[in-house]
């Protein structure tokens, strides 16, 4: 049986924690290390993972091995997907990058710029929002500061309908196909962008986690 608490990156391996032959015990200081140098290896070397964003690499942690315990804790429902919020440069983009790779076995997910979505629906039509309401899972990155969507003349809100299709896979699916996405914008802003029905159903299909108001920008 593979060891699942190791990862090997540039042939080199890293430890999550330990594995008793069930479950695997997951030490944090490991995992940062790891994140750290998978960092690197997508991002360049002048990555790093700043003290201030531990609480919500934890969390994200928490909610990406399944850690029931403190999932519960901070009010994480693994079931769901999680939308990542805060303000522009803080890294939300980044983390939802890089976390995906600490559970190799876990079904991957795509992160997809909202605005491509749009282009796509501009170009192709309705067949986007079928396309992007299948059954793979995806993260949409800067969701809510898209453009209106526009084909034949007519206006759509394309990444709300996306969202009321994704919802519906949710519900129906027995696997719980999730969604993620990042987003600039807080709770208010998007039910005024998207409109009631959309942010009731984002309640059912995310997790919401926050960066604080304060994050600074870490792109300049």
């Amino acid at each position: 049986m593979e060891n699942p608490s190791k990862i090997i990156e540039d042939d080199i391996e890293y430890s999550l924690g330990d594995f008793d032959g069930n479950r695997v015990l997951y030490d944090f200081d490991k995992i940062s290390i790891y994140l750290n140098a998978k960092g690197k290896l997508l991002f360049g070397d002048q990555f790093r993972i700043y003290d201030e964003d531990k609480d919500i690499i934890h969390k994200l942690c928490y909610y990406f091995i399944k850690d029931q315990k403190n999932c519960q804790k901070y009010d994480i429902d693994p079931r769901k997907g999680i939308l990542l919020s805060g303000p522009v440069g803080c890294g939300k983009t980044t983390l939802m990058t890089l976390l995906r790779h600490i559970i190799p076995t876990n079904r991957p997910y795509d992160i997809i710029p909202c605005r491509n979505v749009i282009f796509s629906f501009n170009h192709l039509g309705f067949k986007t929002v079928e396309d992007y309401g299948n059954t793979k899972s995806f993260c949409f990155d800067d969701l809510g500061i898209e453009p209106m969507g526009r084909f034949y003349g007519k206006d759509l809100n394309v990444m709300g309908e996306v969202l009321l299709s994704r919802y519906e896979l949710f519900i129906q699916s027995k696997q719980r196909i999730k969604t993620h996405a990042t987003t600039n914008l807080d709770a208010d802003e998007l039910e005024e962008h998207y409109g009631h029905r959309v942010r009731s159903r984002m309640r059912k299909l995310f997790n919401i986690i926050d960066f604080d108001e304060s994050a600074g920008d870490k792109r300049k």
